[in-house]
């Protein structure tokens, strides 16, 4: 008799959980709806390029 392969269930519950809260996340942002939210930084999104090198605004430069 085949012994049972505990590290491949453990991985398909991993995977499921995970499934499970990236699509609990898409169903939050949809509800949100686009434009509410506009203080939140995507981790993927790219700086414009006015942002690049700029200061940002009320920040101190250093006094050196």
């Amino acid at each position: 008799m085949a012994t049972p392969n505990y590290g491949y269930e453990k991985r398909q519950k991993e995977l499921a959980k995970k499934r499970k809260k990236e699509d609990k996340l898409k169903s939050k942002s949809e509800r949100k709806g686009p434009g509410e939210d506009d203080t939140a930084v995507d981790a993927n999104q790219v700086p414009s390029e006015h942002d690049a090198g700029q200061p940002l605004p009320g920040a101190d430069s250093p006094s050196t």
